[in-house]
């Protein structure tokens, strides 16, 4: 997934300068290597970020700026990212598993937004 305006090399520095590591496992990330929180490996094949949110670029970014915001109580800190730096972030994390995702094959129920205006689910039509 693509995070407009984010450079992923600027992340993982990003990610490094500001002790993520500190409580994740990021790969690419010099020392991060803590199971304090979930590991960050595989960001995107998740479906959901805080438990609740869909997993997308835009809900990556808030959380990264003001997690306290969407998740009260949560122990992500709130690191003070602008929002170069959390779409910074967010572009690298988007890069972890990116080589790993399959096709979704025909069949399958269509993710939000994919189906158009229609509320009720929809199957992704065959190629």
């Amino acid at each position: 997934m693509r995070v407009t305006g984010g450079d992923a090399e600027r992340g993982r520095v990003v990610a490094l300068n500001h002790g993520c590591g500190a409580c994740h496992v990021i790969p690419g990330v010099r020392g991060a290597v803590s199971w304090a929180g979930p590991p960050l490996s595989e960001w995107a094949r998740r479906g959901y970020l805080a438990g609740h949110l869909p997993n997308s670029p835009e809900n990556l970014v808030a959380w990264l700026r003001d997690p306290q915001a969407i998740a009260p109580g949560s122990a992500m800190p709130n690191l003070g990212l602008t929002e170069a730096e959390a779409r910074d972030t967010a572009a690298y994390l988007f890069t972890l598993g990116a080589e790993r995702l399959p096709p979704v094959p025909a069949g399958q129920p269509m993710g939000p937004k994919e189906a158009g205006p229609r509320e009720e689910p929809r199957i992704r039509p065959r190629a």
